[in-house]
């Protein structure tokens, strides 16, 4: 049996020996088409990974073209301008009221602040008021001694008025050199009508005898 493969073996490489120039052709072309067909399957795994990829990867969603358009801006209405009424005067206003409050005491030689000068005239933080209301004869004027006795009763009865409490004070003319003219009052009622009603004081241009007995 080896005898009869290496003889096999023998013709064998007798024959392939004479067919060289047939056999050589077929074994250069056979690696050349294997190297080529391995150069040609390389290049198709990134051409799959890309297209996995791409298949892989969301797809953008496309803009609608048919979105609602916002609606345009509707300019508001105009706001009226209120009108300023100015406020009506009130009659305390418009009188020129005043609430007052003071320690009175008879007027004497120094500097008048606040102090009773005689039965129709005071100092009110240094200004000089006129009961405007009523007329009373004056101490130092006096012609007898009645009227003196009146003078000096009305004097202290509006000292007393003035020290009661706070009091009112409404303009009742302009102011000169006899004084600002003033309505003073408490409670609603003013002074010159006290003293008048306790025989003390007369009204304006009442016509009067006189003071003297």
């Amino acid at each position: 049996m080896p005898w009869m493969m290496l003889g096999i073996a023998a013709v064998g490489a007798i024959a392939a020996y004479d067919n060289w120039k047939t056999i050589r052709p077929m074994l250069g072309k056979a690696p050349a088409t294997i190297v080529r067909e391995t150069a040609e399957a390389k290049p198709q795994a990134p051409k799959e990974a890309s297209r996995q990829v791409a298949v892989a990867a969301p797809a953008a969603k496309p803009r609608p073209t048919n979105d609602p358009v916002p609606p345009a801006a509707i300019p508001s209405a105009p706001v009226p301008t209120a009108k300023i009424v100015p406020a009506s005067i009130s009659p305390a206003s418009s009188s020129s009221s005043e609430s007052a409050k003071a320690a009175f005491g008879y007027c004497g030689q120094g500097e008048h602040i606040n102090c009773v000068g005689d039965a129709g005239t005071f100092w009110y933080k240094g200004e000089k008021i006129v009961i405007a209301d009523m007329v009373s004869p004056d101490v130092d004027r006096a012609r007898c001694e009645d009227e003196r006795k009146i003078a000096f009763a009305a004097k202290s009865r509006l000292l007393a008025l003035l020290n009661a409490g706070p009091f009112n004070m409404n303009a009742a003319g302009k102011s000169d050199e006899r004084g600002a003219p003033r309505v003073v009052s408490r409670d609603g009622r003013s002074f010159g009508t006290r003293l008048i009603d306790e025989g003390l004081a007369r009204k304006p241009g009442a016509a009067g005898g006189s003071w003297c007995a």
